[in-house]
């Protein structure tokens, strides 16, 4: 059971910019703050990191409201503070328009609850919709047309413009709010768990079709999809193995090996031609795979020209002729790019704008950009280093 409501006319003027080049003209000013910015010695708790659509920039949900900033050059765009009660814990960015989401982040006496989905419009400083739930709202997806809700075993989908209920889905649990959708295209390819462990739905809703993948015996731990919807990228719970799926058929096109131990996988990250995965998790290592797949020729030839890809092509391994004797660990694909950083901690990652770059997110607070070599692959080179808890912290 939903309830949605509007401030009427529900309408985005801001959101009407071309997906290859997002409506980067919005500069809120510091009165558009609800509240002020407190200035107490100690810094905000982070709930909630997320990138945005195309990874230009990225939210930040604290126990005092939401923080947006942007990649490259890196710097905080505007921050919403809203007091002890204001903890945000769920926060996504639509492109880099002035319409979010926000979902509270809980405690004894939260201003806006974990149950809904609030759409907050920083021209007018307010929310001006909201979305009602009977449980804890676990994750939430945007395109330009629609809104994606996630709840425990339960999956809504709205038109963006009227919050009228287009889709209902029904998933195994899903405490982590798995569930991802594509953004560029005029129609929508969503991912969510099935009703099996293991088992990936994809929703069509261009063709209206619905394919099944099981792309895992244990359960899912992360997935991710290309710009276009075409790629998939899952990982189960045991984290040694990223698969690479086409969305269109099921087929697996690729496999590639994290390592040997047992991981968390956190975040997978597709570049935006598709040519890189990069994957981080507990270990407190990045990685960076090369694809063999090219998602513009999936209806055509699926595999790229072997001479296209570089020398050290996600490192298989020279045992590799021996694959029919030799367990699967000798013939697999490792990373042909690593980036190390404190284990334990919680990161997510995604490509930068400029050419073979990595953004790394930490819930420390910390920002990484990298640079990875695409021939040669190896260590990254860490070109910037910030912390958005600890300013002073920054080389």
């Amino acid at each position: 059971m939903t309830t949605a409501s509007s401030s009427p006319p529900f309408q985005f003027p801001d959101i009407m910019a071309s997906d290859s080049e997002p409506d980067d003209s919005y500069s809120p000013s510091p009165s558009q703050n609800p509240t002020p910015t407190p200035t107490g010695p100690n810094p905000a708790q982070l709930l909630h990191l997320s990138f945005n659509q195309d990874h230009g920039c990225f939210s930040a949900g604290t126990d005092l409201g939401f923080c947006i900033y942007n990649c490259d050059p890196f710097r905080e765009i505007f921050r919403r503070d809203f007091g002890p009660r204001g903890a945000v814990g769920l926060v996504q960015m639509l492109f880099r328009c002035n319409i979010l989401t926000i979902v509270g982040g809980g405690g004894p006496d939260p201003l806006y609850s974990p149950n809904k989905v609030m759409i907050w419009d920083d021209h007018q400083s307010r929310c001006i919709g909201e979305l009602s739930f009977r449980s804890e709202v676990k994750g939430v997806r945007l395109r330009r047309d629609r809104i994606v809700v996630v709840l425990v075993q339960k999956i809504f989908v709205y038109n963006f413009a009227d919050l009228k209920l287009l889709h209902q889905i029904e998933t195994i649990a899903n405490p982590k709010g798995l569930c991802e959708v594509s953004y560029l295209g005029p129609q929508a390819v969503l991912v969510c768990p099935g009703l099996q462990k293991g088992q990936i739905r994809v929703e069509h809703y261009g063709s209206k079709r619905t394919k099944f993948i099981m792309a895992h015996d244990s359960r899912l731990a992360c997935f991710v999809l290309s710009q276009d919807g075409r790629l998939l990228a899952t990982a189960s719970s045991k984290g040694t193995l990223i698969r690479v799926f086409n969305t269109l058929d099921g087929s697996l096109l690729q496999e590639v090996r994290r390592g040997a131990d047992r991981a968390e996988i956190h975040s997978l990250s597709f570049s935006s031609n598709a040519q890189w995965l990069a994957v981080s998790s507990d270990k407190g290592t990045v990685h960076v795979f090369n694809l063999k797949v090219d998602s513009g020729s999936l209806g055509n030839e699926i595999s790229r020209s072997p001479s296209t890809s570089p020398p050290n092509s996600s490192a298989i391994s020279s045992l590799s002729f021996m694959k029919g004797v030799l367990p699967r660990y000798f013939s697999s694909e490792w990373s042909m790019a690593k980036f190390h950083l404190q284990e334990g901690l919680e990161y997510i990652v995604a490509f930068g704008h400029q050419k073979n770059t990595v953004v790394v997110l930490g819930m420390d607070g910390s920002f990484y950009l990298c640079e990875f070599d695409p021939v040669n692959g190896g260590e990254m080179t860490q070109l910037e280093y910030y912390n958005i808890l600890k300013p002073e912290e920054t080389f």
